[in-house]
């Protein structure tokens, strides 16, 4: 048998196990654990920080620092109701330095970062922030990474496959080194639903006005003009979305309206 064909026998039967279930239902690829992925996330999310750091971008504007951290902690305290064992996270913000960079990202275990580029570009209202940081964190609430990673690696898998059949020297990429990747990695349209559909629920948990997903979306496409903004990159905006969103939006003002304590988790 070819080289190949020995890989394959493997590699097959190895997607096939790899089948899990997200919060909605949906089947997700899933080659790595949660947990794998956590971990993987960690090192990949001090690796960048540290790369962050050395270029003095990291944000000492501590007023927006604690906005944000503000807005994010009591997303978080609702996630914790709606994912108990996230306890076990370390939740983590930082506000990155870069006004050309219009992003916001999650990955594994909580670790999030939210660019300068986003608040002096768009200007968010609180309301409006809110959808984006909720959004992110449905994303790992999802374990969007997990399955983002895994992508990754079953393309690099694949390509391995024709590695070895051509004796090449190329390798499989490190779950490390998928983490980083997944950041960039735009997530599919399921996925996306469901950090829509997840993250507004959050918000509106949280006391905010899930009206604010409609704008904040119709300020994203309207100043986003012809510019390829970062975040529209893996957050593609449309009429379709933004009508979705707005259906969405009396189904969640019963949780806005609820009148009861919003509690900031600590970060």
């Amino acid at each position: 048998m070819k080289p190949v064909g020995r890989f394959l026998i493997l590699f097959i039967p190895l997607l096939l196990a790899a089948c899990a279930t997200s919060p909605t239902g949906r089947n997700q690829l899933m080659m790595i654990s949660e947990e794998s992925a956590i971990v993987q996330s960690a090192q990949a999310y001090a690796q960048t920080m540290n790369d962050y750091e050395k270029k003095g971008q990291i944000s000492h504007d501590q007023a927006l620092i604690n906005r944000v951290k503000r807005i994010t902690g009591r997303l978080i305290y609702e996630a914790l109701i709606m994912r108990p064992d996230t306890r076990n996270w370390q939740w983590s913000m930082q506000v990155i330095d870069d006004p050309k960079t219009v992003n916001a990202w999650s990955m594994a275990g909580g670790r999030m970062a939210l660019y300068t580029g986003l608040i002096e570009k768009i200007n968010p209202t609180d309301d409006e922030l809110a959808q984006v940081l909720a959004h992110e964190i449905s994303h790992a609430l999802a374990k969007h990474t997990a399955e983002k990673m895994s992508v990754a690696m079953a393309t690099s898998l694949g390509a391995l496959a024709v590695a070895v059949a051509t004796d090449s020297r190329t390798v499989a990429m490190g779950a490390s080194t998928a983490a980083i990747v997944a950041i960039t990695l735009p997530n599919s349209r399921a996925a996306e639903t469901e950090a829509d559909h997840i993250g507004m629920e959050l918000a509106a948990r949280a006391g905010y006005d899930p009206r604010a997903a409609v704008t904040l979306w119709q300020k994203m496409s309207k100043e986003s003009g012809g510019s390829s903004y970062d975040f529209l990159s893996t957050h593609p905006s449309s009429g379709k979305r933004i009508e979705a969103l707005d259906a969405l939006v009396p189904r969640m003002m019963p949780y806005y309206e609820e009148q009861k304590p919003h509690p900031v988790y600590p970060l």
